[in-house]
């Protein structure tokens, strides 16, 4: 599960008469009002509860196997509904006839279904066909946004990786989220769902603490030394690229997806990579540098750890984006915007004395 403290970017206001997303602005007479969220109390699904809930037209379900908090700063606390659910044995207790849009956040990330290959199993696949089950047994047909994962992929890669390269995923992660990803396709092409699986980048930065992700140095090179905390890069190959995507973006793209027509990709092939861009890890350094100083750089501690570094090299590290693009997502920003925006949420909450990272 990701960490539950919340970003908040203060440029999405969804109370404006300016939609910062125009697609949604176009499309509001479509656009989904009855929103389930599984995986809420991770980081995902509490950054896009939030910005859902501070929009009086959105009611939101958050479910996790804890109970998720309502996120701060949340403007329609009221509309939120909390349940505390194990999909796999109470699926329909959380599905219910009114909904409009389920995004399916649960997971065990990679490192985590590498160490527990019954766990990821049980809990990546089992408990997502469960939710699917119950869906198209109650209300049949509605959208279903799914976070699968660039883990799909494995070697051997092209240089710049699309939608036509086969996956062929070197981790059970990938694995579980490519069974995902057919399930998606062929519930769609059934009629049972609307369904699309949108291939998540790594996400960066993330708050809170490091997660069992392979790829969690991503986020906490940049977030731990801007705290003041040492951080350990599993590579010492600082010429090894990561494909990252903002918090910001992400919640743009993925308020987009509400409303995204279904006919932009065909019923039976409905798997999409996400806009992000390609760093380096001194590419990440050179704009931790930048922004915070060279003394930040010194809190970075660079070991070789194999099990995570075969997982790393496994990954695609450039994308063609063309097909994200033409559906109507979102270009990401540059990594130093990036790093600058989380610095100054920062500064936000400890001028507020609080720890949550919340704008």
């Amino acid at each position: 599960m990701d960490e539950t403290f919340i970003y908040h970017d203060p440029t999405f206001n969804t109370q404006s008469t300016t939609s910062l997303y125009p697609a949604i602005q176009a499309n509001e007479m479509t656009i989904a009002k009855n929103v389930l969220i599984t995986g809420a109390a991770g980081f995902i699904g509490q950054l896009l509860a939030r910005e859902l809930l501070c929009d009086p037209k959105y009611t939101v379900t958050l479910t996790d196997v804890i109970e998720p908090p309502i996120p701060v700063g949340a403007l329609h606390p009221e509309n939120a509904t909390v349940i505390k659910a194990d999909l796999l044995k109470s699926a329909n207790t959380i599905v219910h006839k009114s909904l409009d849009c389920v995004y399916i956040f649960h997971g065990i990330m990679s490192s985590g279904s590498e160490e527990n290959f019954e766990l990821g199993l049980t809990v990546n696949v089992d408990a997502t066909r469960a939710l699917l089950d119950v869906i198209r047994s109650t209300v049949p047909g509605i959208r279903v946004v799914y976070a699968s994962s660039q883990a799909v992929y494995g070697l051997p890669l092209p240089d710049v990786v699309d939608e036509n390269v086969v996956p062929t995923p070197q981790s059970s992660y990938g694995f579980e989220k490519l069974i995902c990803e057919q399930l998606i396709n062929e519930y769609t092409r059934r009629g049972f769902i609307d369904g699309f699986a949108l291939r998540f980048p790594t996400i960066s930065v993330r708050p809170g603490k490091p997660t069992a992700a392979a790829s969690s140095f991503v986020s906490g090179m940049i977030r731990e030394p801007l705290t003041g905390i040492e951080c350990v890069i599993p590579v010492q190959d600082r010429s090894l690229v990561s494909w990252i995507c903002s918090p910001k973006t992400l919640v743009a793209n993925l308020l987009y997806a509400l409303t995204m027509p279904s006919d932009v990709l065909p019923r039976h092939i409905r798997s999409v990579n996400l806009p992000g861009i390609g760093v380096s890890i001194q590419d990440m350094m050179d704009a931790l540098e930048k922004v915070a100083g060279p003394e930040a750089l010194e809190l970075l501690k660079e070991e070789d750890i194999p099990e995570v570094r075969t997982i790393l090299y496994s990954w695609p590290q450039k994308f063609d984006n063309a097909r994200a693009y033409k559906m109507g997502f979102k270009p990401d920003q540059p990594i130093e915007d990036t790093v600058r925006d989380y610095q100054q949420l920062l500064a936000k909450s400890k001028a507020k004395g609080v720890n949550d990272y919340t704008a």
